[in-house]
């Protein structure tokens, strides 16, 4: 089984596509990743901040110690860049079943059912 980028969202930013950030260096915001199988209906949810450099600084300080865990890090605003190279990464999972991608999808971002337990 494979995964599929199905599209990305963000509560933050209204038009990804267009969006030009206030400060071209210093920006951050929350990015929902939505993917499913391969060729089927459905998606899920994952979960990341893409923010700069410069947003971290200002973020955390100099002082600060910060995991990176569901962080994209990028020095400007390029949404097709963003939406490349996450493609390149989910097209490289391949598993049994959805769980297992799924588990690995999470390491880039935050699964909406990590965790979960019926």
């Amino acid at each position: 089984m494979r995964a599929e980028l199905k599209h990305l969202h963000s509560p933050d930013v209204s038009n990804l596509k267009e969006y030009k950030p206030p400060i071209a260096d210093d920006f951050g915001f929350l990015l929902q990743v939505m993917v499913g199988p391969k060729g089927e209906k459905g998606e899920e949810s994952f979960d990341m901040m893409v923010v700069t450099p410069k947003w971290l600084m200002n973020k955390y300080g100099h002082s600060e110690v910060i995991f990176g865990k569901h962080y994209v890090i990028v020095f400007e605003y390029n949404y097709q860049n963003i939406y490349n190279r996450l493609q390149y990464e989910i097209d490289a999972f391949e598993e049994e079943n959805w769980e297992a991608i799924a588990v690995k999808l999470a390491r880039l971002g935050h699964w909406e059912f990590d965790n979960y337990k019926e």
